[in-house]
């Protein structure tokens, strides 16, 4: 009988022996510390109805309601007291279930893979000439040319899960389809590894929470429409972390400083037209040059005309993005090391050398990393930390 029936969010019911209680509004689940409600209370088979708000957990102000419904209704206050007692209980337990509810909602889907479809990945990532094979499976998820700019950026976008991502910014005329790559590799990345972004306040990438964007892909459609966020940006790639400080009053009115942080490394992507707008963020990120040939746009057109035939597979599609990201799932986060490193030298005619050789070695280590499953794992022997290591194949896949 004193079951809360909840099934009308905005009128709960409550029945024991004596009373009928209706919780009027719901209740809020924003404030732990206080359980205010709005009440209706009847005597059974009465009809005088008495209103009242309330916070349950101010024992005064029950203790005031308990006396005035008594007064009012005709029923013992000890009867009145134990029902608010055990309607208080019933409450806070909806209000727990509801805020676990609230919380799993709000947590970001992580995908299970079966049995099946981590085997699958494995032999994938085990396989030889897996750069190859990896930009052969891009081209069948539906990604049309751009051979080297297509598994560049899948690269790139892998190597959001280790500790120095690289970032990189498309670049051509517009309608040339910079924002349709992007896109179309960006889905070869798991959904709760990425992070799609067409419009940006200034504070926007400050109020995350902590640690909400680590290893992550940001995707940004257009870097003309983000200007405002072009700073924290390029301090989320250079020191993997933002803070704001901002003023905030409490409860009591009393003014303090609160300091907002966000935690990367974060792999950011973004398109645009104007290339030397953007040479603070442009210097810190790879720039990939679309393809604007004739023989690119003939490539296109033939596509979008087997396609509007009937003639492309859909699912053949889909069961090859799946794959790539089933395959990004299965890597785990590792230590690379380069032993090759400090014989490895740029041209001098390389446009900002520094730069340039950072992201140089950066990438070999994403290849490296990209190849996990084909290395051997080492461990440092006075830290035990473990670590794979660069071959020159590696070397040799980085200056495709």
């Amino acid at each position: 009988m004193n079951k809360l029936d909840t099934s009308n969010p905005y009128r709960y019911k409550y029945q024991t022996k004596s009373l009928e209680l209706h919780i009027l509004g719901g209740i809020k689940t924003n404030k732990l510390d206080t359980l205010r409600v709005t009440l209706s209370i009847q005597k059974l088979k009465g009809y005088d109805i008495l209103h009242e708000s309330v916070d349950l957990y101010s024992d005064s102000r029950v203790e005031k309601l308990v006396r005035k419904c008594a007064e009012r209704l005709e029923v013992g206050t000890s009867i009145i007291r134990k029902d608010l007692q055990n309607l208080t209980k019933e409450l806070e337990a909806y209000r727990f279930a509801l805020l676990k509810a609230e919380t799993e909602d709000t947590q970001p889907f992580t995908k299970q893979l079966t049995a099946r479809e981590e085997k699958e990945a494995t032999k994938f990532l085990q396989s030889k000439n897996l750069l190859e094979k990896t930009n052969e499976l891009i081209g069948k998820s539906g990604v049309i040319g751009e051979a080297d700019n297509r598994l560049l950026m899948y690269l790139i976008f892998t190597s959001r899960k280790t500790n120095n991502p690289l970032h990189c910014i498309s670049l051509g005329s517009s309608g040339v389809g910079k924002t349709h790559l992007q896109s179309k590799v960006g889905e070869l990345i798991p959904e709760e590894d990425r992070l799609s972004l067409t419009c940006l306040s200034a504070n926007a990438f400050y109020y995350f929470n902590r640690t909400e964007l680590q290893h992550k892909l940001i995707l940004i459609e257009d870097l003309d429409g983000a200007e405002s966020v072009l700073y924290p940006l390029r301090e989320l790639q250079s020191k993997k972390r933002i803070t704001k400080t901002v003023v905030h009053k409490d409860r009591k009115g009393n003014t303090k400083t609160i300091h907002l942080t966000v935690e990367g490394p974060v792999s950011i992507a973004g398109c645009t037209t104007q290339e030397s707008i953007y040479e603070d963020n442009s210097n810190r990120s790879f720039l990939l040059y679309i393809d604007e040939s004739a023989e690119q746009d003939i490539r296109i057109m033939n596509y979008q005309r087997r396609a509007s035939a009937g003639k492309i597979s859909e699912q053949d599609e889909l069961t090859a993005a799946e794959l790539l990201r089933n395959v990004q799932r299965i890597l785990k986060p590792i230590k690379v090391i380069n032993p090759f490193a400090e014989y490895l030298e740029l041209p001098q005619s390389v446009f900002k050398p520094r730069r340039t050789n950072s992201h140089y070695l950066q990438f070999i280590e994403a290849i490296t990393f990209y190849c996990q499953w084909q290395r051997q794992k080492k461990y440092d022997k006075q830290t035990g930390e473990e670590y794979i290591e660069t071959t020159i194949e590696d070397i040799q896949e980085a200056e495709f």
